[in-house]
């Protein structure tokens, strides 16, 4: 048996996360010491304005001073939720190198310096947690540290971004076209007011970043990661995907391939029958293979006050039980090998491209010369015609190299036949 205990925590930050965290410690207060052999007491909130009032937070917890936090040795666990690189990372690091433990929700720095913050906790045996920055309220990171661990994991695809999520689902089911979609979206407080890193798929790289380099044991950053967003595409798409018997979703998808990891994010017409496929509105879903378990889906809530403090005070927990049996340090950097990132380029894929052309003979055996110099071969082609002597071409094409469709695509842009490129879209 133990004797009674209480583990002090600091909270970075009292935004939307913030705020879910200190409340689900207060909701779970009473049965801390059952689930974690110890209390829990947030002793110190940093926030940069210790004035303002915020209603159900007592003001003596409250402090502008981070040194007051560093250097008072009574704090074990430092909870970061402030987000952003600066002066995050500086935090994090001097934590951690005094000896506390962290526990963050912040993806931006996971994807770009985790290995220097891991290697920061090695150094000094501290826990170094961060389930929150990948999927909300999705467990994943631990699942693929401990739960999967003996597995080789060939393949992971997420759909890891709610806000796109919800704006693609408005568009295939109420028929929307993107800009209502995202207006909508930001109505709901699903976007932010510059929503850039949602719907050009940044947010999405940098959970791929994280996913990957814990899937495949080896280190991906952000950089690494294709990406692509939403914002090409249109009505036409969404009602091609329908007569093919697909949905369209951003994904973030990483595979490890003989030749190299290939890590990135874009729009995909994934089949109806696909678990994928039934992910609707700002729930998050992934989905991955691995060697032994065979296919796996984690379904639910990416993103919100509730779900990531459920991720954060899952970690806190782990921690403190970690503290509680003198364990803490267990799981460290997993990012033992060393396997190269594949350049895009050649990556494998199969495309969908719509394109308007002259309705004339001889159309199709132009656009199949250029396509088969490339060494692109066509699965499928659907025409319509439209108006104005112009008929519309949805080509799928069989698994390529991005490299070869990318030339491809470039002749095609250049035939006197062609009047528009409308879209490329991958296909599952």
């Amino acid at each position: 048996m133990h004797e009674r205990k209480r583990i002090k925590a600091a909270l970075l930050g009292l935004g939307t996360v913030g705020g879910g965290v200190y409340k689900l410690a207060e909701r779970q207060k009473n049965e801390m010491e059952q689930k974690a052999g110890a209390e829990l007491e947030i002793a110190k909130i940093l926030v940069r304005d210790k004035e303002k009032v915020r209603e159900g937070v007592r003001t003596e917890l409250l402090t502008d001073n981070w040194t007051e936090i560093l250097e008072d040795p009574q704090i074990e666990i430092v909870i970061e939720v402030m987000g952003g690189i600066e002066p995050a990372k500086t935090r994090i690091l001097e934590a951690l190198r005094a000896g506390k433990h962290v526990v963050t929700a912040n993806k931006d720095l996971v994807a770009e310096y985790g290995r220097e913050l891991l290697d920061a906790a090695e150094g000094t045996g501290a826990d170094f947690l961060f389930e929150a920055a990948v999927a909300g309220g999705i467990p994943i990171i631990r699942p693929l540290k401990q739960c999967l661990a003996a597995n080789e994991i060939g393949e992971i695809t997420g759909i890891v971004n709610g806000t796109t999520n919800y704006i693609l689902t408005k568009m295939y089911e109420d028929g929307m076209d993107f800009d209502e979609a995202l207006a909508k979206a930001t109505e709901l407080g699903y976007a932010e007011a510059d929503p850039t890193a949602d719907i050009e798929g940044y947010d999405a790289g940098r959970k791929v970043a994280i996913m990957a380099s814990i899937a495949f044991r080896s280190r991906v950053v952000f950089s690494d990661v294709y990406t692509e967003g939403i914002t090409k595409i249109s009505a036409r798409d969404i009602l091609y995907a329908k007569e093919f018997g697909c949905v369209i979703k951003l994904v973030g998808r990483a595979r490890n391939t003989r030749g190299g990891i290939e890590a990135a994010v874009y729009p995909m017409m994934i089949p109806e029958d696909h678990p994928l496929a039934s992910v609707r509105d700002s729930f998050n879903a992934v989905f991955l293979h691995g060697d032994a378990v065979d296919d796996v889906m984690f379904y639910g809530r990416g993103a919100g006050e509730f779900p990531t403090a459920s991720a954060v005070m899952g970690d806190v927990i782990d921690v403190m039980r970690d503290i509680r049996y003198n364990c803490t340090g267990r799981i460290s950097c997993t990012c033992y090998r060393d396997t190269p990132v594949k350049p895009f380029a050649e990556a494998e894929n199969q495309f969908v491209l719509r394109m308007k052309v002259e309705n004339r003979p001889g159309v199709l055996a132009s656009i199949a010369g250029v396509l088969g110099a490339h060494q692109v071969s066509i699965s499928k082609v659907v025409q319509k015609i439209i108006t104005d002597g112009a008929a519309e071409l949805v080509i799928v094409t069989d698994a390529v190299k991005e490299m070869a469709f990318g030339n491809a695509l470039e002749d095609l842009k250049e035939l006197e036949i062609t009047r528009e490129i409308g879209n490329v879209i991958r296909e599952y």
